[in-house]
């Protein structure tokens, strides 16, 4: 096999990236935190496929410059910083890393939520200043979990993981998405569907696991988040941009909402200096993959659909619409 050059955006966990090196030539960015687009398109133009990272973003202006680019895996499960549409229009094959890092994720939703109801940073953080008065009846109360109304804001595969791990804490479970479950599911975990609206008014605590699209940028408004149930908690490890930041802030400051807990923002690695200010909502940096198994995992899977589509395999992991057979031009 002829070797092909490969375009990492950094570095990963695991021996995935020494196998793919084995059989091409592999060239990896220097930063931990990836190239991003702008070094990437600057240097794109001899590769063969490209490796990256979800702050990766490629556009169609960056793949005028890739006139040999045929493959690109995202170390990621969501694709939103892809534009799918453009890399099909070039014959550009996307691959993605689905399912893998669904109980890594779901472990960290269930982390926030009791966190964020429990005020366990907050406290964290109050013992490590010298603060703590001592124990008192009034401090420090929080929102219960056991027997909460647990909504869920989208049901695949990270939603229903939650769900399992909630019925441990007796939570009732409402969800919603596009088209309604099928019944041997929602029997399974017990759980009821509602629209969007009516599961925020019944629910203790909300949690996002939708993808970002068109439908889901800014989901929780102002409006939505005033709808919610007074002293509930929010968590998201979905995407950032599926939450106004600011009203979030705003709402926990204010009383509305008990809490909250977030992986995930807007302009990551930026965070909103409202929701900085805010203790009562906790914040992780992007996390939700963040333990050795599943991010080894998620560089194989890369790999493995990096060296099919470069050795003409069927190619595992596909995304998108099909690419064209041959770029225009």
């Amino acid at each position: 096999m002829t070797r092909q050059r490969v375009l990492c955006s950094a570095a990963l966990p695991g021996g995935a990236l020494e196998r793919l090196a084995a059989a091409h030539d592999v060239t990896v960015g220097e930063p931990p935190t990836g190239l991003g687009r702008d070094a990437i398109a600057a240097r794109i133009a001899p590769f063969d496929a490209l490796l990256t990272l979800l702050s990766d973003r490629v556009d169609a202006e960056l793949l005028a410059r890739a006139p040999r680019l045929r493959v690109i895996a995202n170390y990621a499960v969501g694709t939103d910083n892809l534009d799918l549409e453009a890399c099909a229009a070039r014959g550009v094959t996307v691959t993605n890393t689905p399912g893998v890092l669904t109980d890594a994720t779901a472990d960290l939703a269930l982390a926030l939520m009791l966190d964020a109801c429990r005020r366990v940073s907050e406290s964290d953080r109050l013992a490590r200043a010298g603060a703590w008065r001592g124990w008192a009846p009034g401090e420090m109360l929080g929102v219960r979990a056991t027997g909460a109304t647990l909504g869920l804001v989208g049901f695949g595969r990270i939603g229903q993981a939650v769900a399992r791990r909630a019925r441990g804490f007796d939570m009732r479970i409402v969800y919603c998405q596009r088209r309604r479950a099928d019944p041997a599911v929602e029997r399974a975990h017990e759980a009821t569907f509602a629209p969007l609206d009516e599961l925020l008014a019944a629910s203790d605590i909300v949690s996002l696991h939708c993808p970002l699209t068109p439908e889901t940028r800014g989901l929780l408004s102002r409006e939505r988040l005033a709808r919610m149930k007074r002293g509930s908690v929010l968590v998201n490890t979905a995407r950032g941009a599926c939450v106004d930041a600011r009203a979030l802030a705003e709402a926990v400051r204010s009383g509305h909402l008990a809490g909250a807990g977030l992986d995930v923002y807007t302009a990551e690695p930026a965070i909103e200096p409202e929701l900085r200010a805010e203790p009562r909502i906790v914040l992780s940096t992007h996390i939700g993959s963040a333990d050795g198994p599943t991010r080894a995992k998620m560089a194989d899977m890369c790999v493995d659909a990096l060296l099919a589509a470069l050795g003409g395999g069927d190619v595992p992991h596909r995304v998108g619409p099909l690419p064209s057979p041959s770029p225009p031009g």
